[in-house]
C-alpha cells in the first residue's frame, strides 16, 4: 500500500523537465565558467595594458576575455532555453550553481582561497538543487502562445502585476531620489520586481520559439511580440538598476540579496501565473520550498565566507585585502566607504 502511495505521489520527471534541467545545468556550467575566463582575460590585458579598475579598455584587445563573454552569451541562450521547457520553479533556483562552479574554478585556476564553510556553502545549494528537482513539478503543455496569453490575463496575475508597476513606480520616483545610494534595497527591489515580469515573458516567448521549431508558427500572433517588448522593456530596465547597486554597494553584499529577491518572486509569480502548485500535494511543495530555503543558505555561505582565510588576519593583510576589494571581479571600481556594507 505504502508503495502503491509513493508510486502515485512521484510519477517521475517528464521528458521536458529532463531537457529544461540539461539547459539549466548546461547555463550554470557556462556562465560559472565564463567569469573565471573573463577574470583570466582582465589580468593578461592588466599585465600589457590599463587596468580596467582605473578606466582602462585593453580587455577589448584581449581574445581570452572575449572568450569568457561568449560564454557567457551561450549559458545565457540555454538559460532562456530552459524556460521553454520546464517551469520556473524548477530552473530558477539552479541559477545558484553558477556561484558553485565559479568558486570552485576560482580555487583551481586562479588559486583564491576557498573557506571551509564555504565548500559547506556549495554542498547545501547542491542538496537544495537535487531536492527541487526531484520535487518539481511537471511543464504544463502549452499548443499556443494565445494559451500563455490566457493566463497572464487572469485576474490573479494581472493583480500580481499591477501591484509590482505599482511598487516599481513608488520605489523609483519616492524612494530611489532619497535612500538610493544608503539603502540596497532600492535598486535590488526594482531589479527582483521587474525581474519576476521579465522571466514570465521570457518563458512566453521560449514556449512561442519552441512551438514554431515544431512547425506551429507563433510569430503570426500578436500577442508573441508583445511578449517580446516586454522581455526587452524589463531586461534593459533590470540591468539599469543592478548595475546602479553595483557600482553603489558591495558585489558581495548585492549577490546573495538579489539572487534571494528575484527568486522568490519568480517563483511566487510562476506560481501564480502559470499554477506550477496545481496537482501537487502538501508535502512536495514544502518540500520544494525546504530545497529553496537550502539553496539560500549554501548561496549566502559561500559569499559570506568568499573572501575568509583560515587563521588569524595581521593589519597588514587586512589593509591589502580592503585595497584589493576595491574592485570587483569584473574590474569596476568600487568605493572605500561602501566596503563596509
Amino acid at each position: 500500500m505504502a508503495a502503491h502511495v509513493w508510486r502515485d505521489a512521484y510519477r517521475g520527471m517528464s521528458t521536458d523537465n529532463i531537457k529544461g534541467l540539461i539547459l539549466a545545468l548546461s547555463s550554470s556550467l557556462f556562465i560559472g565558467a565564463s567569469f573565471i575566463v573573463k577574470k583570466k582575460g582582465l589580468i593578461k590585458a592588466g599585465a600589457s595594458g590599463t587596468r580596467a579598475g582605473v578606466g582602462g579598455y585593453s580587455y577589448l584587445l584581449e581574445p581570452l576575455w572575449w572568450v569568457g563573454m561568449t560564454t557567457m552569451i551561450v549559458g545565457e541562450i540555454a538559460n532562456f532555453a530552459a524556460y521553454a521547457f520546464a517551469p520556473a520553479i524548477l530552473v530558477t533556483p539552479l541559477g545558484a550553481l553558477s556561484i558553485i562552479i565559479s568558486a570552485v574554478l576560482a580555487y583551481i585556476i586562479l588559486r583564491e582561497k576557498l573557506h571551509i564553510f564555504g565548500i559547506l556553502g556549495c554542498a547545501l545549494c547542491v542538496v537544495g538543487s537535487t531536492t527541487i528537482v526531484l520535487h518539481a513539478p511537471q511543464e504544463r503543455q502549452m499548443e499556443s502562445v494565445t494559451e500563455v496569453w490566457d493566463l497572464a490575463t487572469e485576474p490573479a496575475f494581472v493583480l500580481y502585476a499591477v501591484l509590482v508597476l505599482m511598487a516599481v513606480f513608488m520605489i523609483v520616483f519616492c524612494y530611489i531620489p532619497i535612500y538610493g545610494q544608503t539603502h540596497i534595497m532600492c535598486y535590488i527591489g526594482v531589479c527582483s520586481l521587474v525581474g519576476s515580469l521579465s522571466v514570465m515573458s521570457v518563458k512566453a516567448v521560449g514556449i512561442a520559439l519552441k512551438l514554431t521549431f515544431s512547425g506551429m508558427n507563433q510569430m503570426v500572433y500578436p500577442q508573441t511580440w508583445v511578449f517580446t517588448f516586454i522581455v526587452l522593456l524589463c531586461v534593459i530596465t533590470q540591468m539599469n538598476y543592478l548595475n546602479k547597486a553595483l557600482d553603489t554597494f558591495n558585489t558581495a553584499v548585492v549577490s546573495p540579496i538579489y539572487y534571494t529577491m528575484f527568486t522568490s518572486l519568480t517563483i511566487l509569480a510562476s506560481v501564480i501565473m502559470f499554477k506550477d502548485w496545481d496537482g501537487q500535494n502538501p508535502t512536495q511543495i514544502v518540500t520544494e520550498l525546504c530545497g529553496f530555503v537550502t539553496i539560500l543558505a549554501g548561496t549566502f555561505l559561500l559569499h559570506k565566507t568568499k573572501d575568509m582565510v583560515d587563521g588569524p588576519t595581521t593589519l597588514s593583510g587586512r589593509l591589502s585585502k580592503r585595497i584589493t576589494e576595491e574592485d570587483d571581479e569584473d574590474g569596476i571600481p568600487l568605493r572605500r566607504q561602501d566596503l563596509s556594507v
